[in-house]
């Protein structure tokens, strides 16, 4: 799995915007207000910071070497994973799917309906 693959995957969901709020680099990917992904362009590895479950976090942590606490982020609720160690494509698609969904289920129902209507 590719850096590329990564963002563009995070950017093709509905509702997605880009910003670079902390430096030229973090490329954070964002539902509405709310951060759901951070990767940084700059660095060769290909990672990406996710929000978890908590339950979850601790679970992935475990199971993959190439999950880790989320890098520079509460620990408790974000973990940075490596595409490129032995995490499997499926399975990073997937949590980044379950970190779009969290952040979904935790925006405001007004939020949501105008989300709905893009």
């Amino acid at each position: 799995m590719t850096k590329n693959e990564l963002m563009e995957y995070c950017k093709a969901k509905p509702g997605v915007t880009v910003e670079f709020p902390f430096d030229s680099s973090c490329m954070s990917f964002k539902l509405v207000s709310k951060f759901f992904a951070f990767t940084d362009i700059d660095d060769d590895r290909v990672a990406i910071s996710l929000k978890c479950d908590p339950l979850l976090a601790v679970a992935f942590r475990e199971e993959y070497e190439g999950v880790t606490p989320g890098y520079h982020l509460n620990k408790k609720h974000w973990n940075t994973v490596y595409g490129d160690m032995d995490v499997p494509r499926e399975k990073v698609l997937d949590m980044i799917d379950m970190s779009y969904n969290l952040i979904y289920k935790g925006l405001k129902k007004r939020e949501r309906e105008e989300l709905a209507l893009q």
